[in-house]
Order: C-alpha cells, then sequence, then structure tokens
C-alpha cells in the first residue's frame, strides 16, 4: 500500500514553478514593456510640456522686441525647441512597446505639468488670501489627473503583440476593423459637411474632426514606430510595403489635424480647446486602438471597469485644471460699424452688444446720455452734443467721442 501511495506521489504533476511557467515569464515581460512605454510617454510629454513653457517665456521677454524673430538668437528658445524634438521622441518610442489604449490617455501629464510650472514659474501678481480660491481647482484637478494616471496604468491591457508587417496588414483588412473604418468615414464626412456648407462651428464639431483624425494618427503612429523598433533589434520589417502606406497616412492626418486645430484656436479659448479635445481624442483613440490592435481582448471585467473608472477620473481634472486658465479679453479700440443700434451682425447673425465703457477705452465709440452719468465719460475728450431726429418723433440722443490727431 505504501509502496503505491508513492508511487501515485511520484506520478502526480508537479505545481508550475517561475523557471517552468513560459505563460508567467511572458506575462511579467508584458508588463515590463507596458512600464517602459509609459515610462517614456510621461517622460516625453514632461519634457514637451517644459519645452513649450520656455519658449513661452522667451517669447514674453522679447514682446517689445523691434525683430520679430529675435528669439531665434536666444539659446533659450534653441533649448526649448530641442527639448521638444526629445519629448516627442519619447512619446513615439513609447507606442512601440506598450498598448495604445494606455499611452493614448497618459497625454494628462502634459496638462498636469504645464498648471504646475504655470504656477510656480510664471510669476503673476496674487495675494496670499487669494492664492487658495484662484488655484484650488488647478490643485484638486491635478490631483484626480495623478490617481487617474495611476489606475490606467495599474489596469491597462497587457495585450502585446510584434509589430511585423504580416500583423499589422492582417489587422488591416480585419472586418471589425474595416467596419468602423466605414463608419469613421461616414462620420467624418458628414461633420465636414455640416463644418463647411452649414457653417456649423461649434467646438464639439471641430474638435470631433480633430479626434477622428487623431485617432487613425495614433494607429499608424503605432504600427510605423513598432516596424521601427523591430527593424532595430535585426528583424528588417521595412521591406514591407505597409510600412509605407502607415508612414503616408501617419503624416496626412497629423498635419490635417492640426490644420483643424489652428481653426479652432482661432474661433475658441485654448484652455476649453484642451479639455474638450483631450476627452474627444483619447476616447476615440481607445476605441480605435481596441478595434484595431484588439487591446481589451483576453482582459477581464475588472481591470476593463477599473481602466474606465481611470479614464473618467483623468478627464475631470483635465477638465477642472484647464476651467481654472484664465481667459483673455481682446482689446477693441474701435466699433464696427454692423454693430450700430438696431442692426443686426453680420457675423454673429444677430444682435450686437456695444462696448462696455468702463471696460474697454473705445474712441469714437457711441455713448447713450441716457443712462450713463457724466463720471463715466473720459475727461480728457472733447464731447460734441448731436440731436438726432426726424420728421416722425426725435431720436435717442448720443454723445459722440471724438479725438484730434494732437491727442
Amino acid at each position: 500500500m505504501d509502496r503505491a501511495r508513492g508511487a501515485a506521489l511520484q506520478l502526480r504533476p508537479l505545481p508550475p514553478t517561475s523557471s517552468a511557467d513560459p505563460g508567467g515569464s511572458e506575462a511579467s515581460f508584458s508588463y515590463k514593456e507596458n512600464l517602459i512605454g509609459a515610462l517614456l510617454a510621461i517622460f516625453g510629454h514632461l519634457v514637451v510640456s517644459i519645452a513649450l513653457n520656455l519658449q513661452k517665456y522667451c517669447h514674453i521677454r522679447l514682446a517689445g522686441s523691434k525683430d520679430p524673430r529675435a528669439y531665434f538668437k536666444t539659446k533659450t528658445w534653441w533649448l526649448g525647441l530641442f527639448l521638444m524634438l526629445l519629448g516627442e521622441l519619447g512619446v513615439f518610442a513609447s507606442y512601440a512597446f506598450a498598448p495604445l489604449s494606455l499611452i493614448v490617455p497618459l497625454s494628462a501629464v502634459s496638462v498636469i505639468a504645464s498648471a504646475i510650472i504655470g504656477i510656480i514659474f510664471i510669476k503673476e501678481k496674487w495675494k496670499p488670501k487669494d492664492f487658495l480660491r484662484r488655484y484650488v481647482l488647478s490643485f484638486v484637478g491635478c490631483g484626480l489627473a495623478i490617481v487617474g494616471t495611476y489606475l490606467l496604468v495599474t489596469f491597462a491591457p497587457n495585450s502585446h503583440e510584434k509589430m511585423t508587417g504580416e500583423n499589422i496588414t492582417r489587422h488591416l483588412v480585419s472586418w471589425p476593423f474595416l467596419l468602423y473604418m466605414l463608419v469613421e468615414i461616414i462620420l467624418f464626412c458628414l461633420l465636414l459637411y455640416f463644418y463647411k456648407e452649414k457653417n456649423a462651428n461649434n467646438i464639439v464639431v471641430i474638435l470631433l474632426l480633430v479626434a477622428l483624425l487623431g485617432s487613425m494618427t495614433v494607429v499608424t503612429v503605432k504600427a510605423v514606430a513598432g516596424m521601427l523598433v523591430l527593424s532595430i533589434q535585426g528583424n528588417l520589417q521595412l521591406d514591407y510595403p505597409i510600412f509605407y502606406v502607415m508612414f503616408v497616412c501617419m503624416v496626412a492626418t497629423a498635419v490635417y489635424q492640426a490644420a483643424f486645430l489652428s481653426q479652432a484656436s482661432r474661433m475658441y479659448d485654448s484652455s476649453l480647446i484642451a479639455s474638450v479635445g483631450y476627452i474627444l481624442s483619447t476616447t476615440i483613440a481607445i476605441t480605435a486602438g481596441a478595434v484595431f490592435y484588439l487591446d481589451f481582448i483576453g482582459e477581464d471585467a475588472l481591470h476593463i471597469c477599473m481602466f474606465a473608472l481611470g479614464c473618467l477620473i483623468a478627464f475631470l481634472g483635465v477638465f477642472l485644471i484647464t476651467r481654472n486658465r484664465k481667459k483673455a479679453i481682446p482689446f477693441e479700440p474701435y466699433i464696427s460699424m454692423d454693430a450700430m443700434p438696431g442692426m443686426q451682425n453680420m457675423h454673429d447673425k444677430g444682435m450686437t452688444v456695444q462696448p462696455d465703457l468702463k471696460a474697454s477705452f473705445s474712441y469714437g465709440a457711441l455713448e447713450n446720455n441716457d443712462n450713463i452719468s457724466e463720471i463715466c465719460a473720459p475727461a480728457t475728450l472733447p464731447v460734441m452734443q448731436e440731436e438726432h431726429s426726424s420728421g416722425a418723433a426725435p431720436g435717442v440722443p448720443y454723445r459722440v467721442l471724438e479725438h484730434t490727431k494732437k491727442e
């Protein structure tokens, strides 16, 4: 009996150990690749944020210079350009190591860094008692964005695949991606029609166009970066035609994406563009990565839910950070002819409001005498009273503010 029991114990398979478990070592290697990609992305976004603030600081210092290109002669501007190229290279390389769904949301790091640098280094005049009231949203937003980033890195999908020409071609002709591309092309054409033909200049419409183009940009960036890394490691991938197809698509979508962003920046505040654009671009890019690269295949429901929670917390943090930024108030020294009382505005398709006398100084502006006292008028400008009347009823008296060439 004892001999039979001993023989049965000898025939029983041993539990897998770390040395005899290839799946465990593969999972450990995948997590290391995730960590390398995340660190490269965080480093890249942080360096890009520092570079942009250095160049902004250089432009601020040379704002009164007669030479419009004086910043080319400063070491600070060139240092910022070098750091920007270094940061973009780090972000580009990160796509070759980690899943697309992990790298894309980490752009929140640049928003966090810009908020901190803006508070510390771009000094503003503020009183100590106003510090918390002014920056409390920024601090709360930074905290939420950091928590969201931690959840993203911890519960990111762990799908890794060699970016060979065969694998990319197989994903490109798969029916889920073809169906996704059909839906995206139809949506893009509809948005472009409403934007160009119907003058639908809503920020959501413009940034949806940017996000749709951006999703294709990040898909192609991951393919190009992965094939380049494999080629550097000795597995040459540059002889595949799909590499050049992806490279051309990457450049084209990036150029058109920048063009739409430039149009949005001329119509809306940069903080609003940053928050709405981050939310839309991240959501659509994660969807594109999940369809093309199958990032979430094999992931359990808990990891997917925690990853989605991290995205939502990061979205809220970025929104709070950008909401606390000051909005620039444009100075309007002259009144436009289509902004007269009772005349519709040709730009806004509606009634316009006269510039506020207390907020901005307007030469040649019309000021109504009925509701504004004498002390509101500029004392240095001569005042002439002109009566406007018609045969039916007297018009509203206005005072014309003028200035001589000498003044």
